[in-house]
């Protein structure tokens, strides 16, 4: 049986999980506590020596980054398909997917840091907060978050962080003028990466890009009602960490207004 190592809240973890539910596929669930440290655990590390989720095991073959293991998910198990069948669509839809990986991953951390996470760790004795920033592995990553944990919404890295998203709305709503999926007329591997990250917008209070870009709305709103996405990113929804979206969100919604007015 496959194993995927993942944590809830997740977006890449929910990616993967994704893909897995869109094949019907049976697998083992190991849910690592990034909070308490599991995913920086010597010997999860042997497995993945970023110190993130998710990773997979599939008959001891060993694979990581999100992107890369839904397609190798699709290539392991092609039926449904989540790539076209052509060799420009399955270009396009790696367009979209590459992105994930070229800084909007970031960009949403960036966010979700700023407005609900950092309450976390602000709660907890700075010495569990330097243990924590010592074992992030990427500089850039821990220098980042540094920088978020201390001054929040003001930190240097939100603004840009809002505005990447916003220039990706736009993105997203001309594509959707062609066709009703990202690439053509059927859901693909860009839906399952980009799912958990609607998701996510809309817990941090990014209404203003929802309202003001209709098509995309309703994209997002099909791509959510999925069942493949709903067990993969619904289902896994933390309730504290909703509780902590929804008492940050009226401030996040207003620095993000600010922003894009």
């Amino acid at each position: 049986m496959l194993t995927l190592y993942h944590n809830d809240m997740s977006v890449c973890a929910a990616k993967v999980r994704t893909a897995l539910n869109e094949k019907n596929i049976d697998f083992q669930a190991i849910h690592l506590d990034l909070r308490a440290g599991d995913a920086q655990k010597s010997d999860y590390l042997k497995l993945n020596p970023n110190a993130v989720v998710p990773t997979i095991v599939d008959d001891g073959r060993v694979i990581i980054e999100s992107t890369v293991i839904c397609e190798y998910i699709d290539d392991e198990w092609p039926t449904p398909p989540l790539k076209p069948a052509d060799s420009f669509g399955r270009a396009h839809m790696r367009l979209w997917t590459k992105q994930l990986d070229e800084g909007l991953h970031a960009a949403v951390g960036s966010l979700s840091f700023a407005v609900a996470f950092r309450h976390q760790w602000l709660a907890r004795s700075s010495d569990d907060r330097s243990k924590w920033l010592a074992g992030i592995p990427q500089q850039d990553r821990r220098e980042r978050l540094a920088s978020l944990l201390d001054l929040g919404v003001e930190s240097p890295y939100f603004a840009p962080a809002v505005k990447r998203y916003a220039k990706l709305f736009g993105d997203f709503e001309r594509a959707l003028v062609q066709s009703p999926w990202l690439v053509g007329e059927h859901f693909s591997l860009a839906e399952v990466g980009f799912a958990p990250y609607l998701a996510r917008l809309r817990h941090l209070g990014f209404d203003i890009l929802f309202e003001r870009y209709p098509r995309t709305a309703d994209w997002a709103d099909r791509v959510a009602q999925r069942p493949a996405v709903v067990s993969g990113v619904e289902r896994w929804f933390n309730p504290k960490y909703l509780a902590l979206f929804a008492e940050q969100r009226p401030a996040a919604k207003h620095a993000i207004t600010c922003l894009l007015q």
